[in-house]
């Protein structure tokens, strides 16, 4: 009788220790699938101007005192993807080859514009330590606040005619794609 029952516990641990490993595999899964399902789309927020709607007409100057123009319909017939950054984020310091190289893909239709506030000599730092000397490089706290920017990394794509065609935070280069495939499709998301 007592041999019965030390089996039978025996079996019960058995089972309880392979129910355990089940869980904890397919808790494992759960997460990897949950990584690979995340938004594929930048995430848009609801603050500042919508999507579909003019950009705002903001002339500021660039670095070099060099003014720029933003929103309005664009002389050159070229679309503008306006990226925020900082110089103490580390996303944004990743994104930037991605940046690049999607503008490169885009063009000669994408001006790349990068925006940021803050102190200028920290800006001119960061900017020739990651090659951008060539780029259109904006100080302005006001562009920042018109766009309602919470959270950085931030890109908005804006239209030849100076509409609003996509915006959100990008995290990742399909996040950045997502902005000129929302506007392909004529979606604000693609979430």
């Amino acid at each position: 009788m007592t041999e019965a029952l030390f089996v039978s516990n025996a079996l019960l641990w058995i089972l309880v220790i392979g129910l355990s490993a089940v869980v904890y595999a397919l808790t494992r899964q759960i997460g990897l699938l949950h990584e690979r399902i995340a938004p594929v789309g930048a995430l848009a927020s609801a603050s500042g101007p919508e999507v579909g709607e003019p950009a705002p007409l903001l002339s500021l100057p660039d670095l070099h005192g060099v003014a720029t123009q933003l929103g309005g319909a664009a002389p050159d017939g070229r679309r503008t993807l306006l990226f925020f950054l900082s110089p103490t984020c580390p996303v944004c310091e990743t994104l930037l080859p991605t940046l690049a190289h999607l503008a490169r893909s885009e063009s000669p239709d994408v001006r790349l514009v990068y925006a940021s506030d803050g102190e200028p000599a920290e800006h001119a730092v960061f900017r020739r330590e990651h090659g951008l000397e060539d780029s259109t490089y904006l100080l302005s706290t006001e562009l920042g606040m018109r766009y309602q920017v919470a959270k950085l990394p931030y890109a908005v794509l804006i239209d030849a005619d100076g509409i609003l065609r996509a915006k959100g935070i990008v995290n990742t280069r399909e996040h950045l794609e997502s902005l000129f495939e929302a506007e392909r499709l004529g979606v604000a998301s693609l979430q």
